[in-house]
């Protein structure tokens, strides 16, 4: 059984940066895709960017583009959303989905960015 384990920092300041994590325990099978999704209070979850298995596919949403990064640790089964420039908008729910056989999501991370 797969668990899907977020974690990182949770509040900063515009403009700063924050770091989330996201690591597939109890599996030996590699990720084959790990992604990122959010929701703003009132609003709809939507998509923020997504990796393929050595980074052969990797997007982004067009408004965080240029602030936002998604390594993928293959060997740690392990990938992380860097968000840098963040901006009050950024502000929400951030959920990790990974793909292994089947899609596992997490439990979310709320990242609040003030003014």
């Amino acid at each position: 059984q797969v668990h899907v384990v977020e974690s990182g920092e949770t509040l900063v300041q515009a403009g700063g940066s924050l770091k989330l994590s996201c690591t597939a325990s109890g599996s030996n099978a590699p990720i084959e895709t790990l992604g990122w999704y959010r929701q703003a209070p009132g609003k709809e979850r939507e998509f923020v960017a997504d990796i393929t298995k050595g980074a052969e596919f990797i997007g982004y949403k067009d408004s965080v583009k240029g602030r936002f990064t998604i390594p993928l640790d293959d060997a740690e089964n392990t990938g992380y959303l860097q968000m840098d420039k963040l901006k009050i908008e950024d502000t929400g729910a951030y959920y990790c989905f990974l793909f292994i056989n089947r899609t596992y999501w997490g439990q979310g991370t709320q990242v609040t960015v003030s003014s």
